[in-house]
């Protein structure tokens, strides 16, 4: 397995564990989703060869920058289906923030908004192009859509920014999404 194949494999275990299920690395999230970085270290060494060198290396060169790494404890930025309580705080947004997802999920979108699913929050990008880079995770062809979120926050609708930059709200109802942000 080449490097870059094993960092990424490495990086998508961690986030499993660390957002969904914690519990099938013999992990345990404390309330807000920190766990020891060195219980996390031998979970990880357990299934895959890699150092703890290798570890902080995939943590501190994650491009999406998942991972929160403080004082010898680690947890997902966002992300998680499992309970925690990231101690975010209310920010005012931008005045647009983007939202990349599939043509076939827009016609649900359209009709009911954007929902949160098994997550805690639903997640927007700051600019089109991070959007686009979202969309292409997506099957089939890609749309970007505009989240009017100036018009939502005035409206009583709150908004998180978490440490990797991800904006975060509860629901984005439809009267405040267009499909018109630069789709590819």
């Amino acid at each position: 397995m080449t490097k870059t194949k094993l960092e990424t494999e490495v990086s998508k275990y961690m986030s499993y564990v660390l957002r969904h299920a914690p519990e099938a690395a013999g992990l345990t999230l404390d309330a807000e989703g920190w766990v020891s970085f060195d219980a996390l270290e031998r979970a990880v060494a357990r299934k895959y060869d890699v150092s703890r060198a290798d570890i902080i290396e995939i943590v501190e060169n994650n491009q999406k920058k998942r991972f929160a790494l403080v004082d010898n404890r680690i947890r997902a930025n966002q992300g998680h289906s499992v309970e925690v309580d990231l101690a975010l705080t209310a920010v005012q947004p931008p005045a647009d923030l983007f939202h990349g997802t599939s043509a076939t999920a827009w016609h649900s979108i359209e009709r009911e908004g954007l929902k949160k699913m098994q997550r805690h929050h639903v997640h927007l990008s700051a600019d089109v192009e991070t959007a686009k880079i979202v969309s292409m995770r997506r099957k089939g062809e890609h749309v970007i859509l505009r989240v009017d979120a100036a018009r939502m926050f005035s409206e009583g609708h709150s908004f998180f920014v978490s440490d990797n930059g991800v904006w975060l709200t509860e629901s984005v109802p439809v009267q405040y999404l267009s499909p018109d942000a630069g789709t590819p």
